[in-house]
């Protein structure tokens, strides 16, 4: 019985080797669990007047936590079905998520943009309720929530195998849209957040995903055939 449990394990592991990449869970919670239990008072406010011309609509607290399952399910499938597409959306979201920490050690950042009286009593409202208790409105900048979104899309995007089923790559972009809004609109994030997201994900493509695409023939020139005459 144990030797068929270990032949079993081992075959686990040299199939999926590549699992030692989610290794980096173990480095990114301990130091942002870290930061969140220290980084409570002294900390400078990250939001615009914008932000308040922005409506608190507690709705978007389903998509908001569908993020998880999300970003889950998005990392499964490339670590089952494309061990390359796996390591570009881990290394650009890893990247990033360790950039978000530094960011956050070095300067301490927060908003205080969320709603002390609610307008309407609903199940929405206690869900969002239960949010604020569980999440500090500190360690926001860039939003991670809208980042690690970009991550996946960007990864759908450069997917030969999923630019096949256009259903599949809309749905994704689409859910991603209602995620990055739901962040303001339930006052988890500046306006600023957002578009620190924005700017390090086009900066970390150019570092994960642009260099290879140089690297196929052609693809200078298909590109030059593709824009449109003036």
């Amino acid at each position: 019985m144990m030797r068929k449990l270990k032949a079993r394990f081992t075959e686990w592991m040299k199939k999926y080797k590549h699992a030692w990449v989610l290794l980096y869970i173990f480095i990114y919670m301990p130091w942002f669990l870290y930061l969140e239990k220290h980084v409570t008072t002294d900390y400078h406010v990250i939001q615009t007047r914008l932000d308040q011309y922005i409506p608190f609509i507690e709705y978007f607290i389903v998509p908001y936590l569908l993020w998880f399952v999300f970003i889950a399910g998005a990392v499964l499938y490339f670590f089952f079905t494309d061990v390359p597409g796996y390591y570009k959306l881990t290394k650009f979201m890893f990247t990033g998520m360790t950039i978000f920490l530094i960011i956050s050690t070095l300067f301490p950042n927060g908003q205080d943009l969320r709603p002390v009286v609610f307008e309407r009593d609903n199940i929405f409202v206690d869900m969002v309720r239960m949010l604020y208790r569980a999440d500090t409105s500190t360690n926001v900048f860039p939003s991670l929530h809208v980042f690690n979104s970009l991550s996946v899309c960007v990864a759908v995007y450069e997917s030969s195998e999923l630019k096949k089923h256009k259903y599949i790559s809309c749905g994704v972009y689409l859910l991603a849209a209602l995620i990055i809004l739901a962040t303001m609109f339930l006052k988890q994030h500046s306006i600023l957040d957002v578009i620190g997201a924005f700017l390090m994900a086009y900066v970390l493509y150019q570092f994960v995903y642009a260099p290879e695409k140089k690297k196929v023939p052609g693809y200078a020139r298909q590109k030059r055939q593709k824009r449109p005459a003036l």
